[in-house]
């Protein structure tokens, strides 16, 4: 069953339009995750979710039950914000216990609800202090209990470690993923963060100006992407333009200029429907620069480039790679230290490894 379904949702403000008849469902229990640029929608269709913005056309509903005209309070709707949003002059109980007080909940069902809580968020003896004593990441814990204290029919979360340093994002992307999978409630996560979208989502819907350019698993939108903006906007990719020379159930054949004929499998080019201009997606971990004199393993198109620039990433280097005509980047995990600038090297990578998407 899906918990939100939306059918043909259009967001206008003025003359602009901030959403173009979107449509999606979402599986119960599932984590969603809307990924984009800023000015892409993503918290505009959140905040239609939540009831904070009402659509312009379309119809919203949970749990098969249309919403379009239910007010926020009677959603059953966990929400969690960037900044928490949490009342300083509440303690951390009284924090968490505010929107069960607003549900006919007994004194001692709020004292349990919100023991329980404090201790999925594994933050149990914190209950008298205030926000004010607690570092961020505990404050994003205890909007997050505060969200779901109330048994929420679906948590809607926009951002919520982006006020977080790099290293506490990390641990509260598991630890928000954790919670989600003890208690299943269905999720809908807004974020611009490729990384936290990949870690986290059962499923991706990639937008970009208002429209939906792809929705998937992770890994499928992220091996197999549906358009150059989602290739390069989700990780980093190698856009070279070529020709489809032909096209059968099992492969599809690309003549790249300064490459020559590659076999990119047909799963991997599900776009490609007919000869003609076609672009390859190399992803650039799947690049690698190698020792000129070492042997190129079976399956590998080998070819002659150099390092351009160097940014070295500690356990990974970044290289701007020049071949033929193309500047590339290749993401390698090294050893010791990378290869210098201006070094020659061999460029190498499998065809199976690429993608394929129809050119201009």
């Amino acid at each position: 069953m899906s918990a939100v379904s939306l059918t043909n949702i259009v967001k206008r403000f003025g003359d602009v339009t901030a959403v173009h008849r979107m449509s999606m469902d979402i599986p119960d229990g599932s984590f969603l995750t809307l990924l984009g640029p800023s000015g892409c929608g993503k918290t505009t269709t959140l905040r239609m979710i939540a009831g904070l913005l009402d659509p312009t056309e379309g119809d919203i509903t949970i749990k098969e039950k249309r919403i379009n005209d239910v007010p926020i309070h009677k959603r059953n709707l966990g929400l969690v914000f960037q900044n928490y949003a949490l009342f300083p002059h509440k303690t951390v109980a009284e924090n968490v216990a505010f929107g069960l007080k607003y549900r006919s909940v007994s004194k001692a069902d709020i004292e349990s609800k919100v023991r329980d809580a404090l201790e999925l968020v594994q933050l149990p003896h914190v209950g008298d202090r205030y926000p004010r004593e607690l570092s961020g990441g505990q404050q994003q814990r205890i909007a997050l209990a505060r969200a779901i204290v109330i048994e929420p029919d679906v948590l809607l979360l926009d951002e919520p470690l982006s006020a977080l340093d790099a290293n506490l994002r990390e641990d509260m992307r598991v630890e928000l993923k954790r919670i989600q999978h003890q208690i299943g409630v269905t999720t809908v996560f807004v974020t611009h963060d490729q990384s936290e979208a990949l870690a986290m989502s059962d499923k991706l819907v990639v937008m970009s100006n208002g429209k939906v350019e792809q929705t998937g698993a992770p890994e499928e939108v992220y091996n197999t992407p549906a358009s150059e903006f989602v290739a390069r906007f989700l990780g980093t990719s190698n856009i070279l333009a070529g020709t489809c020379k032909g096209l059968d159930a099992k492969e599809v054949s690309l003549d790249i200029p300064g490459i020559g004929q590659i076999q990119v499998p047909r799963e991997r080019a599900p776009h490609i429907s007919q000869e003609g201009p076609a672009k390859l997606v190399l992803r650039a971990e799947k690049l690698i620069a190698a020792a000129n004199d070492s042997p190129a393993p079976d399956g590998f198109l080998d070819l002659p480039g150099a390092i351009e620039a160097v940014d070295y990433q500690g356990q990974a280097a970044r290289y701007f790679l020049r071949l033929g005509n193309e500047q590339l980047q290749g993401i390698n995990m090294i050893d010791d230290h990378p290869f210098n600038e201006g070094e020659t090297v061999r460029l190498r990578f499998r065809p199976r490894d690429c993608a394929a998407l129809p050119g201009q």
